[in-house]
């Protein structure tokens, strides 16, 4: 991390990636908020909507549209670039055009001589990371998805609302990948430091185990219900992606479920994938690795599994 001034350049200005440019701007998290997008006149305009909101904010971030040129001196360079699926398209067909898009851009990034971090929200987002990866050719711990960090945030705030309890107070992870497969190791679950296994077992608890099981589908089917209701997610994507860059800015070294590339952690070698590691100045110091279960372990393996399948498909 380079000292001076904190420089995030941001790549693509839809809705998930302004609504973590409004939250950057909310928290005075950076410095220096650089926009680019392939709509030049929109990012222009996204930020002179933002500047115009300086004088309410406590924050005097240097905000402006800019080039690829400008992420040479940047710490963090968030893609939230993709396409939209089309009608009839497959999700490998949709794949293989965001690695066409992604390919467009980090391109041109390392070109500028951009030596920071990279920071990945476009979906499918474990894959979409490791394409960033092999297309920079950076060291894995600076190559950093948003894995299941909003699955977790979902998750701890369902518990605390169920235990009526402060969800910082909940100490639990998703893991997986972020989508179908993600699942929640409830062997590792606790309420400040009791394991909700140890709450299940007092006989006279109101609490159910059972009620865990409908809380892992209300966290796993969230996304869905949200695009159904309003037609995309953005707000919590891009508050997941607001807490990842402060970690990094800050030199926080917290953990967060990042998507991070496996090194035999869990038996598994060179996916990305969500699971609990140590984030600061440098990226990804190291992965947390859980004591899972074996049943947990299982299907932690058949996430990896069809992540590994989609990404041999793609041509890269």
């Amino acid at each position: 991390m380079k000292s001076g001034k904190r420089k995030v350049v941001l790549i693509g200005t839809g809705m998930v990636g302004m609504s973590y440019a409004y939250a950057l701007l909310n928290q005075d998290i950076c410095d220096e908020l650089v926009l680019i997008d392939i709509d030049k006149i929109r990012a222009q305009g996204e930020a002179m909507d933002l500047n115009h909101g300086l004088a309410f904010s406590k924050s005097n971030m240097n905000i402006y549209a800019g080039e690829y040129s400008d992420c040479g001196d940047a710490d963090i360079v968030v893609l939230a670039a993709g396409v939209a699926q089309k009608e009839g398209e497959t999700r490998l067909d949709l794949l293989q055009r965001n690695v066409e898009v992604f390919r467009s851009i980090v391109t041109p990034v390392m070109k500028s001589g951009f030596n920071g971090i990279f920071l990945i929200a476009t979906n499918p987002v474990d894959l979409m990371t490791r394409v960033t990866y092999q297309l920079s050719g950076f060291k894995p711990e600076r190559v950093i998805g948003t894995g299941t960090t909003l699955d977790t945030a979902r998750l701890r705030y369902l518990l605390g609302d169920y235990f009526e309890v402060d969800p910082k107070n909940i100490h639990a992870y998703v893991i997986g990948e972020h989508g179908d497969s993600e699942f929640v190791p409830w062997s590792q679950v606790m309420l400040a430091t009791k394991p909700i296994a140890a709450i299940f077992e007092n006989a006279g608890t109101s609490y159910s185990i059972q009620d865990m099981d409908e809380i892992e589908v209300q966290v796993r089917t969230a996304a869905y219900k949200i695009i159904e209701a309003k037609k995309a997610t953005y707000y919590g994507i891009g508050m997941a992606l607001t807490r990842i860059t402060k970690a990094i800015l800050s030199n926080e070294n917290s953990v967060l479920t990042v998507s991070a590339r496996l090194n035999g952690e869990y038996k598994n070698k060179d996916v990305f994938i969500g699971v609990p590691s140590i984030v600061g100045g440098k990226g990804i110091r190291e992965i947390v690795e859980l004591s899972l279960k074996d049943e947990e372990l299982e299907k932690f393996h058949k996430s990896c599994q069809i992540i590994n399948e989609c990404y041999e498909k793609l041509k890269l």
